[in-house]
């Protein structure tokens, strides 16, 4: 690992830290004759260029005085993740990785730590009601017992408008860390604006949280070794034992002649080719199955074999598995499907019983999960609004918002996503929502795939696979995506799962704040320093204690994203695996206290995923890099197809009161995504059409338009889009 020539805004933040982080002074800050402090970090001018000039008034430096108290209602959803440690956590006393121990009652690390650099003095209030919604529910009748609260971000918008939030964008000049992060991600600018017109203009009500940001979310994930007994080697595929394939339903996706051309990236990671995907020479392996009806296990293997031969011209060799986990990876819908048709019927030979589930959800019960089965047909059959950042809003080609709800390119993905559960393609569990979860699937053989974050579920290769057994991310499939662009290819990879502002964030009370300034600063503060780089170490790793130095005391780093992040000690790597079983995020927000707000490096996430989940992902960061996968992107493109959707819009209290009439809608309706809520589209999946107003694809998107309203939600969240768009042209102009 480097300890030298780091990236100059991190090496900064790095070197900084090696002090801030044993609590001295902030970088710029200043002490006047009455103590008071200044912990701004710069000078910036309203210009925002941060020169000074003599044409321009220089921004006030957030001063207040050392020791001010912070009545801090904030976490992260239950009692387990706030600011100190409770009871559960702490129990007679914890010793970490720091060598302190730690009490029910006392501050977490990084929140004693953010008390020395910052010179305040934390109270917490938080409740851990479960939620920020429950949160704000608890104090906003009770605003001037607290000075900071959890909220969720389209609640704070109109709780601001309403005068009950300090609108943070009025001190944007005297918070510049906030303000250059602010400028440098337009969207991020645009998801937290909380009004576009009158006095209010451009108001920001609240500090927004990134876990991760501008990085892919979501990742396909298979049992590589399964696929690599299947497929590689020479000759013909043979096994002692086999099942057979089910009576076929899935019917094609992709063309059944003709020639595709696909980017990739080249086995070894340096540059891109194209390979082609010959129908005409090779037929389509989904066509070809069917045609031949339900078949032994051994024969299906064989048959896409010699499809993967044929189709790509012997360009994976003998190393066929390639085709889905390799660099240079190629698979689209219908390959998945005919792998899966492979792995089903050979469970003897890949785990010695009759029963492999193909396609699973980390918790088949949960319903909060199992929406990712619907956001995986969203990449599977070239489907946009299904992981959008709002809602299932997204951006057309026309530069118009549509949303998913009410489009029949969405229906007919979920269609062929109950075809491939009819098949038996997808989990029972899923099926009959039974509750079986990935850790058991994996733990008991008995799960091929799913769709999902990379770091928390590669870990099971550590906790709960066998020796020889290695479950990865492979890359995003194949699909026909329409951006509009005549330059661009019938089909590529993209993906929408893309990180962004979430739906939560802290907020600053009127009422608890009042008049006094130096609570005021020092909230403001807060908020800044969070954004600062050494800020960001901070929020994201926890004290100086928890990170590696080397002989001569200087911090160790590792190159992540072509920048140098610090890499954690091992003491706090040992405590990691002791006491989270290597979940930095669970770690983290239960005994550092960080990445609870703010911004959320996945540096220290990736230092902490298992080297085959490091594998999968480093494949796909190679990919998204090279651009042969394409991504929506935090600003405003010239192609509005690849404009991210802020994650709140600023529509007034008058149109959510319109929107909030619209029940089926919502997340109590027919489209929720928490626990125990009902979604539409996995019902779908699962039983096909049906019911009332649901009985095909064209009566359901009429329904859902007309009936549900959809059209007139869609015409109010059009109006926010349209205004904050004038404004982000005159702010830019």
């Amino acid at each position: 690992m480097k300890t030298s020539k780091i990236a100059a805004s991190v090496m900064a933040a790095v070197l900084a830290s090696a002090t801030l982080l044993t609590g001295c002074s902030t970088p710029g800050e200043t002490s006047n004759d009455s103590g008071n402090t200044s912990s701004s970090g710069d000078t910036s001018t309203s210009s925002g260029s941060g020169e000074s000039s003599s044409a321009e008034v220089e921004a006030p430096k957030l001063e207040y005085a050392d020791g001010t108290t912070l009545r801090m209602a904030t976490g992260y959803n239950n009692p387990n993740t706030g600011i100190s440690f409770d009871a559960e956590t702490a129990g007679s006393g914890i010793t970490l990785a720091d060598g302190n121990t730690y009490h029910t009652g006392e501050l977490k690390p990084t929140w004693k730590e953010l008390e020395n650099v910052l010179k305040v003095s934390f109270e917490d209030k938080f409740t851990g009601a479960g939620s920020s919604s429950k949160e704000w529910a608890y104090w906003k009748e009770r605003l001037n017992e607290i000075d900071m609260v959890s909220v969720p971000a389209s609640t704070a918008n109109e709780a601001g408008s309403a005068g009950q939030l300090v609108n943070i964008a009025e001190y944007l000049d005297s918070m510049p860390n906030f303000k250059k992060y602010l400028e440098e991600n337009p969207i991020v600018r645009l998801s937290i604006t909380g009004s576009t017109s009158g006095s209010t203009k451009g108001a920001i009500y609240f500090s927004p949280y990134f876990d991760g940001v501008n990085d892919i979310e979501r990742m396909p994930l298979m049992r590589v070794d399964w696929v690599q007994k299947l497929l590689d080697g020479e000759g013909e595929f043979t096994a002692d034992a086999a099942g057979t394939t089910k009576t076929p339903v899935y019917t094609p996706y992709m063309p059944t002649s003709g020639k595709v051309t696909v980017d990739v990236v080249k086995l070894d990671g340096s540059g891109t080719e194209t390979v082609t995907k010959d129908y005409d020479t090779a037929g389509n392996i989904v066509q070809k199955m069917n045609d031949a009806g339900a078949m032994g296990g051994v024969e299906a293997v064989n048959m896409l074999r010699k499809y993967i031969d044929e189709a790509y011209g012997g360009y994976y060799g003998t190393n066929r598995s390639n085709l889905f986990i390799g660099q240079n990876a190629a698979w689209d819908v219908d390959e998945l499907v005919a792998l899966v048709r492979c792995v089903i019927s050979n469970a003897p030979t890949l785990n010695g019983t009759n029963s492999i589930q193909g396609i699973f959800s980390r918790e088949d019960s949960n319903n909060q999960r199992r929406v990712d089965m619907f956001r995986f047909a969203g990449t599977l059959f070239g489907v946009r609004g299904l992981e959008s950042r709002q809602d299932y809003l997204y951006l057309g080609t026309d530069g118009k918002l549509h949303d998913a709800r009410m489009e029949a390119d969405t229906y007919a993905a979920l269609a062929k996503m109950h075809e491939m559960a009819q098949e038996g393609l997808i989990a029972e569990s899923f099926i009959n929502s039974s509750g079986e979860n990935s850790g058991t699937m994996l733990e008991n053989d008995i799960g091929f795939m799913h769709y999902d974050y990379n770091q928390t579920q590669t870990i099971l290769n550590k906790t709960k696979l066998q020796e020889g057994e290695k479950y990865m991310a492979v890359m995003v499939p194949v699909a026909k995506w329409d951006d509009g662009d005549s330059s661009t290819p019938d089909y590529f990879r993209f993906t929408e799962s893309w990180r962004s502002v979430k739906t939560d964030g802290w907020a600053l009370s009127k009422a608890g704040i009042g008049d006094d300034t130096n609570k005021l600063n020092a909230c403001l503060a807060l908020i800044d320093y969070a954004y600062s780089p050494e800020g960001q170490i901070l929020m994201s790793y926890g004290p100086d204690a928890f990170i590696k130095h080397d002989a001569s005391g200087n911090i160790v780093t590792f190159n992540f994203n072509g920048e140098q992040w610090p890499e954690i000690s091992d003491a706090t790597e040992a405590e990691l695996w002791d006491k989270a079983s290597g979940n930095y995020t669970n770690y983290a927000r239960f005994y550092l206290g960080s990445t609870l707000s703010f911004v959320k490096s996945q540096s220290f996430e990736y230092e902490c995923t298992h080297e085959v989940g490091r594998e999968g992902a480093g494949y796909i960061s190679t990919a998204i890099g090279l651009g042969t996968i394409k991504h929506p992107e935090l600003a405003i493109t010239e192609n509005p197809w690849y404009t991210s959707i802020p994650t709140v819009l600023p529509t007034t209290k008058v149109e959510n009161d319109k929107i909030a009439e619209f029940a089926e809608l919502g997340n109590s309706g027919k489209f929720g995504s928490g626990k125990d809520q009902e979604n539409l589209f996995c019902d779908i999946i699962v039983g096909g059409f049906s019911g009332e107003g649901t009985s095909s694809a064209a009566e359901t998107v009429e329904t859902v338009k007309t009936a549900w309203h959809c059209d007139q939600y869609l015409q109010l969240k059009q109006g926010a889009w349209d205004k904050l768009v004038v404004f982000y042209n005159e702010i830019n102009s």
